[in-house]
Order: C-alpha cells, then structure tokens, then sequence
C-alpha cells in the first residue's frame, strides 16, 4: 500500500464528490464494490452520487477544508471542517478502505456540530 499515495486519493475522492462531480469521483477513486456505512447513503456507485447530488443542490455553496489525513494499512482518515449555510459549522471524521488496487471500498464517517463554547476552551482540532 502506498499510504501517501492512499492520502492524496481519499481527500481528492472527497472533494471532489463534496463538491458536486461525485460521479467522476468515484469513476477515478472507487473500486468494483463500495460499501457505506453512513445509513442516509446506500451503498455503491449510485448511492454516493444520488447522496452527494442531493447535497449539492440543496446546499450549494456549503465548503470543505481538510485539517488532517492519517493513514494506516488499507485505511486513511480524514479530518475535516465544513461550513453549511447559516454558518453552520460541522467536524467530519471519515474512514476509507482501499482494496489491493489502491481504490476506495467502504466508507465510515462522524459528523459533529461545533459548538459555541466549550468547558474545556479547546478547539474541534
């Protein structure tokens, strides 16, 4: 596995559907099967695209910005910031398994509002 390589992949993969192409995102990133753990996204091909066109007419100018990408064996993390309308803003920890290829299999992600305050006075990242 080239987990540079694996990094760079998962975050264009991302962007790229995030930001309204999620079809040729996954013809360049995703693998022969694709299984997703996020119970509003079916699984596979379509389901990414119908999710992520869904998002983008809904919210279209909603941003991504990627504070971190950590990768593992089959494995990459990423660790993002996104900002809905309203300035609503959102932490995202996604998981991404690549197959023997190097593509994109399964997909497992948190989503968490960012507060106003916080006790502790520390920052989401």
């Amino acid at each position: 596995m080239d987990l540079k390589q694996n990094k760079l992949n998962a975050i264009n993969f991302y962007q790229m559907a995030y930001q309204g192409e999620p079809a040729k995102a996954f013809d360049l990133y995703g693998g022969n099967e694709y299984i997703q753990h996020n119970p509003d996204v079916a699984n596979g091909k379509e389901g990414l695209v119908d999710y992520f066109t869904r998002m983008k007419e809904e919210y279209p100018d909603k941003e991504i910005s990627f504070v971190r990408a950590i990768a593992e064996g089959n494995m990459v993390a990423l660790h993002t910031h996104q900002v809905w309308p309203g300035n609503d803003e959102y932490i995202t920890m996604d998981f991404f398994r690549f197959d023997e290829k190097g593509k994109i299999v399964e997909h497992w992600d948190s989503i968490q509002q960012i507060p106003n305050k916080t006790l502790n006075g520390n920052s989401m990242y």
